[in-house]
């Protein structure tokens, strides 16, 4: 039996000796934070609704298909294979869109192939940028990303051209 089992259990137990000794209503402080949880949710709804219908709408007109074709050269030219492209342009937007496009290559190139390789590694060292803003810009008072979404885009395009590399020589 691993340790890992016995974490949850003794954080517990640690918050409610911890709350106990500090004089702390353990339930009543559960109870506002769960309140202030519904709060955020019906706060973020509109714009995470707003994200996954541009997102839908993106998808379904055609438009990452078409700009996945038109980037494909420029991709394979940086050394990301042509098959990841719209894996690429969708992972910023969408979580669950990229997952299913990494399965479909999953299922397309087998698990063990350079494409489905490569495809593991951009998931895992990229993140759904926009998605990640909206919700940082619905809670906060700061209203301009001018520099962070850039950076980030970028940061995400050279992870996926080294993941590409790295899985090249593995």
């Amino acid at each position: 039996m691993s340790i890992s089992v016995f974490i949850t259990p003794v954080l517990i137990i640690a918050l409610l000796i911890y709350c106990a000794k500090k004089k702390v209503n353990c339930y009543g402080t559960f109870a506002s934070g769960a309140k202030g949880a519904i709060q955020l949710c019906l706060d973020v709804l509109p714009f995470l609704v707003t994200i996954f219908v541009a997102i839908q709408l993106f998808r379904i007109s055609g438009l990452t298909e078409f700009t996945a074709n038109l980037l494909a050269p420029v991709m394979e030219g940086i050394g990301i294979p042509k098959e990841l492209t719209e894996l690429m342009i969708i992972r910023p937007f969408s979580g669950s869109g990229s997952l299913a496009m990494a399965e479909q290559i999953f299922s397309t190139y087998g698990p063990d192939s350079y494409i489905s390789r490569c495809a593991s590694v951009i998931m895992g060292s990229s993140e759904t940028i926009f998605y990640v803003a909206t919700i940082y810009l619905s809670q906060t008072k700061a209203k301009r990303l001018l520099y962070a979404i850039p950076v980030a885009l970028i940061a995400t395009l050279m992870s996926s051209i080294v993941a590409c590399q790295l899985c090249k020589i593995m």
